[in-house]
């Protein structure tokens, strides 16, 4: 018992082995710092490193997508280039099948190059304005071959542009707006029904109608200026049934309507000014059957009605004015027949009638003012024995209506005005 007491009290006095010190999870054994400040320091390290490659490899990629931008719109410019040449050569060319295929191909251009369509429009409008030598109207068809097929090609320019103006055109590849310059063309054929010219300057000036049919059918004029400024209707008949003037400055000025049939039937002029001043009406014949004139000036000015026949057969003039100060009435016939002067002024200031006859058989007197101060009836007849309302007579010189003079032919029994 004593030998096992001493054993284990020996045993009690030897020294055991040093206990070994685990570092905690978050501690690196080395240093003592954590260890998730090692990984975000390394992580961020990374994400910079990326960011770096990332902002590199960005501006790499913007700079070449730039350069192949400018190179796409290079090539495209130079291929648009190329068409142009090439339909401007084929409109030149002697074969009429070449020129047609020219015009197809500008109108095209046109479509596709929306910068210089401006610039294709002008070409065709160019073409019109080309010298067109005219052969006599009873040469057979097949007697000059040339010539009929250059007015194809001209017929082919004038539909190409009306196509492209109709209200139904898609707007990217519609010509409303743009300038469209007929200057001096000569329209012995073509059709510009339903054509909407909504803005944009449309020239007609000193443009040439000698035969042929022309129609303006349904034709919109509601923006910018259209001129047919001393324009020259000599044959054929030219048709602008229906058409709207309702905006911007429509100009006949200096017109001459010597033959065939202009046709302004239906017609609405209602906004704008329309300008016949110094038009001459000498042969043929001119409608405004049924035309409303029914806001600002239309102005008929100095016009010259010598021969043929004018008509405003059932013409409402409602709102605006309407002026033919100083026009002279002197041959042929000026028809207001059953016509509507219910409002705005229609103004016959200082006009001569001289010879021929203004007719308003079965017209309305009941709201315009309608002047007739210091008109000259030296021949001619100014018949308005048969109207139907004459409840705002036309306003004559004093003591006009109790002394007509021979050319002025009134109701043989006038009614009172009403106030």
């Amino acid at each position: 018992m004593t030998m096992l007491t001493s054993f284990l009290d020996h045993l009690s006095t030897v020294p055991g082995p040093t206990p070994s010190v685990t570092p905690a999870a978050n501690q690196s054994p080395s240093s003592g710092t954590p260890v998730w400040v090692t990984l975000l320091v390394g992580l961020a390290g990374a994400l910079l490193a990326s960011a770096g490659a990332f902002a590199g490899a960005w501006r790499s990629s913007r700079a070449l997508r730039q350069n192949t931008e400018r190179t796409l719109e290079h090539e495209r410019t130079r291929l648009l280039n190329e068409r142009f040449s090439t339909a401007a050569e084929l409109l030149g060319h002697n074969e009429a099948a070449c020129r047609l295929a020219g015009v197809h191909a500008m109108a095209g251009l046109a479509d596709d190059w929306t910068e210089r369509r401006q610039t294709c429009i002008d070409v065709l409008c160019a073409y019109l304005r080309m010298p067109y030598p005219q052969g006599p109207k009873d040469t057979p068809a097949d007697a000059d071959p040339n010539g009929q097929a250059n007015r194809e090609v001209r017929l082919t320019v004038i539909r190409t542009i009306r196509d492209h103006l109709l209200p139904a055109t898609p707007p990217e590849t519609a010509w409303s707006g743009y300038d469209l310059d007929f200057t001096g063309a000569v329209f012995d054929g073509g059709d510009f029904s339903n054509a909407s010219f909504s803005g944009g300057k449309v020239r007609f000036t000193g443009a040439t109608f000698p035969g042929g049919a022309v129609s303006f059918y349904g034709a919109t004029f509601s923006g910018g200026a259209v001129g047919f400024y001393g324009a020259t209707f000599s044959g054929g008949a030219v048709n602008f049934r229906g058409a709207t003037f309702s905006g911007g400055a429509v100009n006949f000025r200096g017109a001459t309507f010597s033959g065939g049939a202009v046709n302004f039937r239906g017609a609405t002029f209602s906004g704008g000014a329309v300008n016949f001043r110094g038009a001459t009406f000498s042969g043929g014949a001119v409608n405004f059957r049924g035309a409303t004139f029914s806001g600002d000036v239309v102005n008929f000015g100095r016009a010259e009605f010598s021969g043929g026949e004018v008509g405003f057969h059932g013409a409402k003039f409602s709102s605006g004015e309407v002026s033919f100060y100083g026009t002279e009435f002197s041959a042929g016939e000026v028809s207001f027949r059953n016509s509507k002067f219910s409002g705005g002024e229609v103004g016959f200031y200082g006009a001569k009638l001289s010879s021929g006859e203004v007719n308003f058989k079965g017209a309305k007197f009941s709201g315009a003012t309608v002047t007739f101060h210091t008109a000259q009836f030296d021949g001619g007849v100014v018949d308005m024995r048969d109207v139907a309302t004459w409840s705002r007579p036309p306003s004559f010189d004093d003591g006009l209506l109790t002394a007509p003079p021979a050319g002025l032919l009134l109701p043989g029994q006038l009614p009172k005005p009403i106030p």
